[in-house]
């Protein structure tokens, strides 16, 4: 009875042993995987860059409805689909109100990425005047003083080149390039007019795009 005790005890010491060994390599894994993590910073770091999708543009175009799919509708050529809210018939003609937004991505060092969308379909008008009244609440030219941020000289295959440096509304800064005499005109000024156009969100209007169109003067 002695000897079966004994090993009993053994076996049971072996399997305790075994446990524990196969908890330790477990432990030493996960501080591996989380030096690991430490280590590697795509794991740990954050993106430098904001991101944010503007509204960017709006057109009107004329098209022709194609299929009539239960409520909805096709329009040719590329057979992009909206609802049929006017009772449209195959063959009839139309004029598309359609959006373009932008994907806008500033890194810490001020530089913009900017990333189009493709054009959507939005609303559809039996006349290309519906359509266009619709387009100018959502488009809007207008005039107004920026900062400006500066002006700069560059040398290009030996010919010199002005440009200037605005700050816009959007909070984002623009370069365009300019004459010797705007350079000469603008170099001592902190704000400026310009004309802006402003694209308004269908959706929600208090979210705008500001874009430079041009000098005031």
């Amino acid at each position: 009875m002695t000897g079966r005790s004994q090993q009993r005890k053994m076996r049971n010491r072996i399997v305790i042993g075994i446990i524990v060994a196969f908890v330790l390599l477990g432990l030493i894994a996960s501080c591996a995987g989380d030096k690991t993590n430490v280590l590697d910073p795509s794991k740990n770091s954050s993106s430098s860059a904001e991101s944010s999708v503007v509204p960017w543009d709006y057109k009107i175009e004329q098209s022709k409805v194609g299929d009539l799919i239960g409520g909805d509708m096709t329009l040719q050529p590329n057979n992009q689909m909206l609802p049929n809210d006017n009772n449209y018939a195959t063959g009839d003609n139309v004029w598309v109100l359609s959006f373009m937004t932008a994907e806008m991505k500033t890194a810490s060092d001020g530089k913009n990425d900017v990333t189009l969308s493709a054009w959507t379909p939005l609303k559809t008008f039996k006349t290309e005047k519906e359509a266009k009244t619709d387009m100018d609440q959502l488009k809007l030219q207008i005039e107004t003083e920026v900062d400006l941020i500066g002006v700069y000289k560059t040398q290009y295959e030996s010919k010199e080149r002005d440009f200037a440096v605005v700050k816009l509304p959007s909070g984002h800064n623009i370069k365009q390039p300019i004459s010797k005499e705007r350079y000469a005109e603008l170099k001592d000024k902190k704000r400026v007019k310009v004309v802006l156009e402003e694209v308004h969100d269908f959706s929600d209007y208090d979210l705008a795009m500001s874009k430079f169109r041009g000098w005031a003067n």
